[in-house]
């Protein structure tokens, strides 16, 4: 193979991999193992490829609360903590009020 159609295969593929990114692609699918008509193993594989950016766009930021991912993760875990506390306080006053 020469050099000139390694280079028009390394644009092609540049350029197929930035309409990806750009557009983004899914792949989802189900697996489901059963023995007997019992469910032993059911798989779901959901799959997004697409840039940071556009995954932003779309509403998909599982990263930022992500404990392996962030370190942001813990303020919001001491937060939600601290929500369900005075939540739990504020249900017990209430239900008090009501009796």
């Amino acid at each position: 193979m020469s050099r000139i159609e390694q280079s028009v295969r390394a644009d092609g593929l540049a350029d197929i991999l930035e309409r990806v990114l750009d557009k983004g692609i899914v792949i989802a699918g189900d697996i489901t193992v059963s023995l007997v008509g019992i469910e032993l193993l059911n798989i779901k594989i959901r799959l997004l490829v697409t840039t940071v950016d556009k995954a932003m766009e779309l509403g998909i930021n599982w990263w930022e609360s992500d404990p392996r991912l962030t370190s942001r993760a813990e303020t919001l875990e001491d937060e939600n903590r601290l929500l369900r506390g005075r939540l739990a306080i504020l249900e017990q006053r209430f239900a008090e009020v009501r009796a």
